[in-house]
């Protein structure tokens, strides 16, 4: 019989948490980034990595943070992350991940953590790995500097309201979140086009690591839809991040969003898998 255990992985768990992160450097590189740059500190990590183990190996991993996150999370390991997550109580803002170990998970949390504020079953999960053959890039999107936050900023709390329904500015004024922003431009990995003195094209390498990085926060100035801003500034993004962080590209987006899917496509990227999002 098949002997498994669930527990919170150590600073020394480090290169058995990384070789299944590594195993889908796609699907996994948020937590993978995370976890290169900050290890397994809770503390430092901003969360517990869980891993699942099986015959004294481990198989599965669950980040539990701001997101709750499975990770090659086989259906045994789902249920024990399940049972574990029901003990400590719901702390996440979100349960996201590779759709079926997702939805899965929040099949067995729902009677005890719903109802969910929302459900986003279906998140196309993209990814290129060459520059677009069709759109040429946006020349006026470039690398936000430093000085130029302040700029930025109202850009991001737009999107980010936009986008999860909820300010980024609630709960602790935006601290978190400005950290956030702070971090990625000073990471060089925050553009945009700016047209006198305002944001009218933005997006940010969210997640990066040597095999993948992840591009998100994609937003376009409202009055500036449907003139192929999107496309265009993707291009430039894109570009930037396989000249500079990865050899692979990825996003995923919300299947209703059929212009961005639309554009997404025309830069180049193709659907490989599907991400699934509960917010709460």
């Amino acid at each position: 019989m098949t002997q498994t255990t669930t527990r919170v992985l150590e600073p020394s768990d480090l290169g058995a948490a990384l070789a299944i992160l590594e195993s889908e450097p796609v699907a996994n590189a948020f937590v993978t980034s995370r976890v290169q740059i900050a290890g397994l500190d809770p503390w430092r990590l901003g969360g517990e990595m869980w891993g699942w183990y099986a015959d004294g190996r481990l198989r599965s991993l669950c980040y539990s943070g701001a997101n709750l996150v499975p990770i090659c999370a086989t259906p045994e390991a789902v249920r024990a992350f399940a049972d574990r997550a029901r003990r400590v109580g719901r702390r996440c803002s979100s349960i996201v991940g590779p759709a079926e170990p997702t939805t899965q998970l929040w099949r067995l949390l729902e009677p005890g953590w719903g109802p969910a504020r929302e459900v986003r079953a279906h998140q196309p999960l993209m990814v290129t790995e060459s520059p677009s053959a069709e759109v040429t890039p946006d020349p006026l999107v470039r690398r936000i500097r430093k000085d130029e936050m302040d700029v930025l900023m109202p850009a991001c709390v737009a999107m980010f309201t936009e986008e999860v329904g909820i300010s980024p500015l609630a709960g602790d004024g935006g601290l978190l979140y400005q950290a956030r922003v702070a971090e990625l431009i000073g990471a060089g990995r925050s553009f945009a086009r700016i047209e006198d003195g305002r944001v009218v094209f933005k997006a940010e390498i969210g997640a990066a690591t040597a095999q993948a990085c992840q591009i998100q926060g994609v937003w376009v100035a409202p009055e500036r839809r449907g003139r192929g801003l999107s496309e265009t500034g993707m291009a430039a993004v894109l570009r930037y991040a396989l000249a500079d962080v990865a050899p692979v590209v990825s996003l995923y987006v919300n299947d209703y969003n059929t212009p961005a899917r639309k554009a997404y496509t025309r830069v180049g990227f193709r659907e490989v898998g599907a991400f699934t999002s509960v917010l709460f």
